[in-house]
């Protein structure tokens, strides 16, 4: 079995792809994987260190307020669909998995130009423009939610999967991976990050709450971002020894598992994540997003208990530290949103994939490529 994965940007449209790769690597031991992304996200470092293959196209989203900068979007756009075509070609994959990021649009046109069955997948609610764009050009739309298929012309095609979870993060133990980072059945753990690009309120935020924090029980891991990493170790000044702070968290499966409560963004895949480990959250939303979807997965969540939801517009220092100092003080407040967050959880998505790419392999047998 051959695929080609296209995802790229963000951790949250690469990383399930590499979910399903390794997936599908384990049920057909043969398959060969080649990823397709560009040179600006996190794909250059997240998909050589899984040990995958990737190629890299030049293709950037269309801008909104300046129209006449969408000219040279168009250009690459073309040029992005006929480099497309012609690595699909050489490689000539069974099928093709689209997992968001502008990148997707130009291998979905690829694969139909190349009768290669393709899938795209939505994480959230709302379906973005790429999704949109591309639904036209597949044979599946994997979405998380059934609500999905109300806001998408060629609703027939989709296919509920939820968001493919990583393995890792299914299969990780909670308390041999408290072990491992020395942590002890009297240390609270927490854990904090806005996403792999980093996230400036929530670092602003994280900063005054540490400045604050006398008790030396709450052990925190901080992830800031690559970009912010220098200003945030500037501003938090000498840090003290139960507060780490660091660019990027390459252990997440581990330190999340282990982790009481959970300070983060409340996109697709992270709440998704949260939902599979059962682990309370303290969720702050980015503004910036289509729909508003991340207020609305994060209200979700709160409304059912397993969560607390801060919105921008309150977020600061002390707002946070008095909201992590009230769930960590509060055993059974931590233990009964644990138990909320769990009927969340989706764990078998990356096994409707795997259904969903039988199909779509059975059903590429005769077509060119």
């Amino acid at each position: 079995m051959r695929i080609v994965f296209a995802g790229g940007g963000t951790g949250g449209h690469i990383n399930p792809a590499l979910s399903i790769a390794d997936y599908v690597k384990s049920k057909a031991p043969n398959m060969e994987a080649l990823f397709i992304g560009t040179k600006r996200g996190l794909e250059t470092k997240l998909v050589p260190a899984a040990g995958y293959d990737i190629r890299y196209i030049d293709i950037c989203g269309f801008d909104r307020r300046n129209m006449l900068k969408n000219i040279s979007v168009m250009k690459k756009l073309i040029s992005a669909n006929a480099e497309c075509v012609r690595l699909l070609r050489d490689f000539k994959p069974d099928a093709v998995v689209c997992t968001g990021g502008y990148v997707s649009g130009p291998v979905a046109m690829a694969a139909k130009k190349c009768g290669i069955p393709a899938l795209i997948h939505e994480q959230n609610v709302y379906p973005g423009l790429t999704v949109k764009g591309a639904q036209k050009y597949v044979d599946y739309v994997a979405v998380s939610f059934s609500e999905t298929q109300k806001h998408l012309k060629q609703g027939k095609k989709c296919v509920v999967t939820g968001n493919p979870v990583r393995g890792e993060i299914l299969k990780a133990d909670a308390k041999q991976n408290r072990a491992k980072l020395g942590l002890t059945d009297e240390d609270i753990f927490v854990l904090a990050f806005g996403g792999s690009l980093g996230a400036a309120k929530i670092n602003e935020a994280m900063t005054g709450m540490i400045k604050m924090l006398t008790d030396s029980r709450i052990k925190i891991l901080f992830g800031t971002g690559e970009r912010n990493y220098s200003e945030v170790c500037a501003a938090a000044g000498k840090l003290p020894e139960n507060v780490t702070v660091t660019p990027y968290i390459n252990n997440m499966a581990e330190v999340m598992s282990a982790a009481d409560l959970v300070i983060a963004r409340s996109g697709a895949i992270t709440v998704s994540e949260l939902a599979c480990l059962a682990k309370p959250a303290v969720l702050i939303p980015s503004p910036n997003v289509v729909r508003n979807h991340q207020e609305q997965n994060a209200r979700e969540f709160a409304d059912a208990g397993a969560a607390v939801m801060l919105k921008e517009d309150v977020l600061s220092p002390d707002s946070l530290y008095d909201t992590v100092m009230r769930l960590v003080n509060d055993k059974q407040v931590l233990a009964s949103m644990s138990g909320q967050m769990n009927k969340f959880a989706k764990r078998d998505a990356l096994e409707e994939f795997w259904k969903l790419l039988l199909k779509m392999t059975k059903q590429g047998q005769g077509r060119e490529s």
